[in-house]
């Protein structure tokens, strides 16, 4: 082939070339051409290869206007490329736009937070079972978190919580609360017995946020002493609040565990098709250790009493069919108004 025959091939695939990326719709169909323009078995690639038969002279010639050409074309399809991103970026803006005008006369209801909504109704559930609601600090002492929970200095569950310390008084001293278990433990300390509490509230922990965890989270724990109080009443009780919160068709089920403030302790777990299992765990249980009723101020050899603690976010994802433990805190309204 002569330096003419592959200078008019080298003009044709250009203009072939500017005619496929002007006539591309979006960026994917751009990004779907790209390989035949300038890939090894492109036109322009076997233009390439074809100069190894030229003499120097020619291919010098040839060799500049076929990267002449290629250049051009890179350059429209840089500038095709900016223009349809350019459109399908006002596109996507006009899709999220949301009106923002202040709004005169009778301006639009808002509603509680889907947390907000599941505090609500666990409160209102356990309630009606004849609890009280209280309430603590968000900041907490390492004595009121752990040690008064049967939590030793060197107590290897202490590994089961990643803490977060405050910078207070002496080091490790002050932290985040990891559990609302604390609120338990002021309770028996401000109040004698029978007690039957519900401790609702923000924890923390330091979890690394993927699709059911996050650094902040809410629990909602519950302590019952009184005389006479068994494991049966316990499971009793875990029955009664599913049937109130989930529905009638809900089963449930405890497993042994292992947590320092009760004993014996188990995992709290209802049905779920979804699930591998057909199960999903919602908490932990067990009766009340008696270093923690010693802790409380309550001699257990007159009272006993058993606790329980769920996750609220936990808890409103199951009833919602939520996923995305993360979509609970993100705010996009358009995913808050179907609650």
């Amino acid at each position: 082939m002569t330096a003419n025959q592959i200078l008019d091939d080298v003009r044709a695939a250009e203009t072939e070339a500017l005619a496929s990326v002007d006539a591309a719709a979006d960026t994917a169909a751009l990004a779907a051409i790209e390989p035949s323009l300038f890939g090894k078995s492109s036109v322009f690639g076997r233009l390439k290869a074809g100069l190894g038969g030229l003499d120097p002279e020619d291919r010098k010639v040839v060799g500049r206007a076929l990267n002449e050409s290629r250049t051009r074309v890179t350059d429209r399809l840089s500038a095709r490329r900016d223009q349809l991103s350019a459109v399908e970026r006002r596109a996507q803006l006009e899709d999220e736009r949301m009106d923002l005008t202040e709004v005169t006369g009778e301006l639009p209801m808002g509603h509680r937070h889907l947390l907000s909504q599941a505090h609500a109704r666990l409160e209102d559930v356990f309630v009606g079972m004849g609890f009280t609601v209280a309430e603590g600090p968000e900041v907490e002492t390492d004595w009121m978190n752990f040690e008064a929970l049967n939590f030793g200095d060197d107590h290897p569950a202490r590994d089961m919580q990643d803490t977060l310390y405050v910078d207070w008084g002496k080091p490790e001293s002050t932290l985040l609360r990891t559990h609302t278990s604390p609120v338990q433990m002021r309770t028996m300390l401000a109040q004698e017995p029978p007690i039957y509490v519900v401790c609702p509230g923000r924890v923390y922990r330091r979890d690394t946020a993927d699709a059911t965890h996050m650094p902040v989270f809410h629990q909602i724990e519950g302590l019952v002493i009184d005389r006479d109080i068994t494991f049966a009443d316990l499971a009793g009780t875990l029955e009664e609040f599913t049937r109130a919160y989930f529905g009638a068709d809900i089963e449930t089920r405890l497993r042994p565990s292992y947590f320092p403030f009760t004993e014996p302790s188990a995992e709290y777990d209802i049905t779920d098709p979804r699930s591998r299992t057909g199960w999903l765990e919602l908490g932990g249980c067990g009766m009340v250790h008696p270093n923690v009723l010693r802790n409380g101020g309550i001699d257990p050899e007159e009272w006993s009493g058993f606790a329980f603690g769920f996750g609220t976010d936990r808890l409103a994802m199951m009833r919602h069919g939520i996923t995305m433990l993360r979509e609970l805190w993100a705010n996009d309204v358009r995913f808050l108004r179907q609650f």
